[in-house]
């Protein structure tokens, strides 16, 4: 028996000496990146944990609150499985009331290519005319801009609005193409709902300069600068977006021989008992959330957020603040580790430790919904916004994770899969150079490299 008992605490010392020698390997190794010259003004912020104990194996500032850019996904992605359940669908649903058309928004980012489905929906009810267009976008508020967002950045196609009915990404296509010296513009989709004025000059010789410029509450979009040959389209976002689908969908209805005889119409439907549903058009949320990683696409946190809030009962950025802070503070992280504004990291208000972001992953890594979350998150290697680094063999596949970016910001967190087990990280960093992001994925790289 005693033979057996100094057997297992020699085991257990053996265990601890390898896991102990891990941890300072990866110490050294994640320092020496810090430490680099090119990173000699960057400030990082890193936290590193086993997956299953919670056991700290390296932190660097990792109680700091940072500006985290798009790792504020990861919070509001987590919140959503949380909050919102796996089996969570959007549903828009298409009806009449008597010889109204009326669409009921759910604030599904997703929402796209209906028009023509809509169009036969009436057919085969033998319409020819209807009235007026109703849409009820009371899902979420009429907020649909963060006043915290770049106010010169609000035509970019990362800072649309957010509505209770959105499609098309609330954005347009713009492409500019030159033909015998003149430039032509191709606006996808074509609509009468924009005026596009042409100010493009052609080039002989590259680059392309052109860009676009939309003044705030107007669709009015104005293209700038030089086009040699042809350049790649433009994502520019718009002003209303129900009422951006209201209009697309007359314009289709027209095209299909149904007159719409009245007006659009954007207001809440109190009686929906009264609504025959023609349709009804679904997302499931594990399309949103891997929209929301894997592509960061910032409608869809915003979305998310904000669906949050709607099922509490007000769909609204305030109200999903609350509902956030009270899920990290939840979590036992401290209310002077994070600064909740907006769904997407879009807003530099934001303010988030690593700490609390790899408490939020570590809870969503023991909960039952982590297959749901893991297969939302990039793949090294693979896809997403981190498909072109970690192709290594070594690396390939095995490190997950979400990127992030504003100005003068990166940041990346997510887990690593190594032989010793997974590993969950948050790594974030301020006055960032061009070198910081091979900096970043390195320490990601170490993680693997030491266990």
């Amino acid at each position: 028996m005693e033979s057996k008992t100094k057997k297992l605490l020699f085991a257990v010392l053996i265990t601890i000496c390898i896991f102990g020698s891990a941890n300072a390997d990866l110490t050294n190794q994640i320092d020496s990146i810090i430490r680099r010259p090119s990173q000699k003004k960057t400030e990082f912020s890193v936290h590193v944990i086993n997956a299953d104990s919670g056991k700290t194996v390296y932190s660097r500032n990792a109680t700091k609150p940072f500006v985290p850019a798009s790792n504020m996904k990861i919070i509001t992605s987590a919140a959503a499985v949380k909050y919102l359940g796996a089996d969570f669908k959007y549903e828009t649903k298409i009806g009449l009331i008597n010889d109204t058309l009326v669409i009921i928004g759910s604030g599904d980012p997703l929402f796209n290519n209906k028009l023509d489905d809509i169009a036969a929906a009436l057919k085969q009810q033998n319409i020819t005319a209807i009235k007026d267009i109703v849409i009820d976008t009371s899902i979420f508020d009429d907020q649909r801009i963060n006043p915290s967002w770049p106010k010169k950045e609000l035509n970019r196609h990362y800072a649309c609005e957010v509505s209770g009915l959105n499609y098309n990404s609330n954005c347009v296509s713009v492409a500019a193409t030159t033909v015998k010296g003149k430039v032509r513009l191709a606006v996808e989709p074509q609509t009468q709902y924009l005026k596009i004025i042409n100010k493009c000059k052609s080039t002989s010789k590259p680059p392309n300069t052109v860009w676009c410029a939309r003044p705030p509450n107007s669709n009015t979009i104005t293209v700038f600068g030089k086009c040699y040959k042809k350049c790649k389209p433009i994502q520019v976002a718009i002003n209303r977006p129900a009422a951006f689908f209201a209009f697309l969908l007359a314009e289709k209805l027209a095209a299909a021989g149904i007159t719409v005889e009245g007006d659009f119409i954007e207001r809440k439907i109190d009686n929906r008992k009264k609504i025959k549903v023609l349709r009804t058009y679904t997302t499931n949320l594990s399309d949103v959330l891997a929209r929301c990683n894997k592509n960061s696409f910032g409608l869809a946190a915003e979305s998310l957020l904000k669906t949050i809030a709607a099922e509490a009962g007000q769909g609204s950025w305030d109200k999903a603040r609350d509902i956030i802070g009270k899920y990290l503070t939840e979590l036992g992280i401290s209310e002077d580790q994070f600064y909740i504004d907006d769904g997407s990291g879009l807003s530099k208000t934001n303010k988030l430790s690593t700490t609390a972001i790899t408490k939020v992953l570590q809870d969503v890594y023991k909960s039952k919904n982590w297959p749901l979350y893991k297969n939302s998150l990039a793949i090294g290697g693979i896809d997403g916004t981190i498909g072109k680094y970690f192709k290594e063999q070594k690396y390939k596949g095995r490190i997950l994770g979400k990127t992030g970016y504003v100005n003068s910001v990166k940041s990346f967190s997510g887990v690593c899969s190594t032989k010793n087990g997974d590993y969950i990280f948050s790594i974030i960093t301020h006055r960032t150079n061009g070198k910081t992001r091979t900096a970043i994925n390195d320490i990601a790289k170490a993680i693997i490299d030491s266990h």
